[in-house]
């Protein structure tokens, strides 16, 4: 337990700017103190003692404001900031090093038995009330943007935003995990091609009736008619609303 706790103290200090010293981070960090008690809860869930297990979740929800329950699996080195409404599920896996903001929840679907919580693996960032639902799977170094909600698999070194969770791949590139301005923002992207979409249609529409009045008079043509294909911006456009696996596009969730 003491090891626990300075692995805990030393993730703190290393991922939140604000910690002053050891002696506040013990009295003044809810994440500290319900993962140093889910330690114990899940210690002697795997013994399976009846009750008590729950017993000290239950305190730790109501002291902390964060619920774990003891059949989680968490790892090494990870951080619960703030923590306040963080919710996670009984077969729910937290990999080493991932990083949890306030109103997380890593949530079942259905009421099946057996694996029904997400598993996060390492070096995951999850943003403030961001929901990650399902037995899914959530590669390492990925980051989730506050209030997203993911409901399928996600590769590898990527980003999710939006509602529900789309991915956008960064592969190779080493992220702040505090940053959370840095996430693309993938609505304004995919209006934007709309608007040049909408556009490159109205220029093609008035080149066309140009061309009918051409012909109409007898006058040869000085120009092709032909408009230019769109099927790049179709295809990001499809991505983003989730149909590109269903319309043979490309997809960045396995």
């Amino acid at each position: 337990m003491l090891d626990t706790i300075r692995v805990l103290l030393d993730t703190i200090k290393d991922r939140d700017p604000a910690a002053r010293s050891s002696l506040e981070i013990l009295l003044c960090y809810p994440g500290l103190h319900a993962l140093a008690l889910h330690r114990l809860s899940n210690r002697l869930w795997r013994l399976r003692v009846p009750l008590l297990p729950r017993l000290i979740s239950q305190f730790g929800r109501w002291f902390t404001g964060i619920e774990i329950h003891p059949g989680a699996r968490i790892g090494r080195g990870v951080f619960i900031d703030h923590g306040m409404g963080v919710v996670i599920g009984e077969t729910a896996v937290v990999g080493n090093n991932c990083l949890l903001y306030q109103g997380v929840t890593l949530g079942g679907m259905g009421k099946m038995h057996g694996k029904r919580h997400p598993t996060l693996e390492a070096n995951v960032v999850v943003g403030a009330g961001a929901k990650v639902l399902g037995a899914i799977t959530v590669g390492a170094n990925t980051r989730i943007g506050a209030g997203s909600v993911l409901l399928r698999n996600v590769a590898p070194d990527s980003t999710v935003v939006g509602v529900p969770g789309r991915v956008i791949h960064q592969s190779g590139v080493k992220i702040d995990p505090l940053a959370h301005s840095a996430l693309p923002d993938a609505e304004a992207r995919v209006i934007r091609n709309l608007m040049e979409r909408i556009d490159t249609l109205e220029s093609e529409l008035a080149r066309t009736q140009t061309c009918l009045r051409e012909v109409a008079a007898g006058r040869p043509l000085l120009e092709a008619c032909g408009g230019v294909a769109q099927n790049l911006k179709d295809r990001e456009i499809l991505e983003f609303l989730g149909d590109a696996d269903q319309r043979g596009g490309p997809t960045s969730v396995p």
